[in-house]
């Protein structure tokens, strides 16, 4: 056992799949309340997931504060760790609706299980917000992915989206071209932070609302992460601000086929709220 493993019971959960090898797998911590946040950030380095949340009790009932850390930093707000942390609540106290408290806003999340007896849960992103991309910006991005403009798809222009963490969303004509990502690591990290981005939102559209997606996160000290709930609700945003979708609509993502561990996210696009909903399956991870 080790020193975070005394302090804390950490649980393993694969969000966005139905089986442990899939998906993007996030730490669960149910009950953080005698941890401090280096202590946070040294039980998140010690899992080595893309995130780790990490819950406190809040004073509603199925209310709970909640942070989120990568291996290297605290970040505002983590999809499929929210996903993640909403099943492992549900495996415990039972599916129905939470409330987590993030550092971007409240999140509602309600977890049903399926007739096959998975737990999915449906999140509700903070209200989303999409900006312009300075040209320069775009170049730089492009260069440090080793991309080229001619293999960007024009029908869906970069633009810097938001639905609880900053994501630039380039979208590639081809899906070889999204297939083939060697980029430059330290690089990307520090144009991300230059841009206060938490990742990029790599795309390609297979059909009018299935899209597949990639999400290159080094400064979160990951290549890349495997499946990204944030970065899907910032997406969905992004897609109805263009026009690319009209709602109500639900569009299907897949993600993490290119890593192995294939995922897929749905997100929902509602006429009568411009928050975005982004459901998914999670299953435990066997405890080492």
């Amino acid at each position: 056992m080790t020193a975070a493993d005394a302090t804390a019971e950490i649980l393993r959960y694969a969000a966005f799949a139905t089986a442990p090898e899939g998906g993007n797998p996030a730490g669960v911590v149910l009950d953080a309340t005698a941890l401090t946040g280096e202590e946070m950030l040294a039980v998140a380095a010690e899992v080595g997931y893309s995130e780790t949340a990490f819950l406190t009790p809040g004073e509603g009932e199925r209310t709970y504060r909640v942070r989120y850390f990568s291996p290297l930093a605290e970040v505002p707000f983590c999809g499929h760790a929210t996903v993640a942390s909403a099943v492992a609540l549900a495996d415990r106290r039972g599916p129905g609706g939470y409330l987590f408290e993030t550092a971007a806003g409240p999140v509602p999340v309600e977890v049903e299980r399926g007739t096959d007896g998975v737990l999915r849960a449906t999140l509700t992103s903070v209200e989303p917000h999409v900006e312009p991309v300075p040209e320069q910006a775009v170049a730089r991005a492009l260069a440090l992915l080793g991309w080229s403009e001619g293999e960007l798809d024009g029908a869906l222009p970069p633009r810097i989206a938001y639905a609880g963490a900053r994501h630039l969303v380039l979208a590639a004509a081809t899906r070889d071209r999204l297939a083939r990502l060697d980029y430059d690591f330290d690089g990307l990290a520090a144009f991300m932070r230059e841009h206060d981005l938490t990742t990029l939102q790599l795309v390609w559209r297979e059909a009018p609302s299935v899209f597949h997606v990639r999400d290159p996160f080094p400064v979160g000290g990951v290549v890349e992460d495997p499946a990204t709930g944030a970065a899907a609700a910032a997406f969905g945003a992004y897609l109805r601000e263009l026009a690319a979708v009209r709602p109500p609509a639900t569009l299907t993502l897949h993600q993490g086929e290119d890593l192995g561990r294939p995922g897929v996210l749905t997100v929902a696009l509602r006429t009568e709220d411009t928050r975005i909903r982004v459901s998914g399956a999670a299953v435990a991870i066997p405890q080492p």
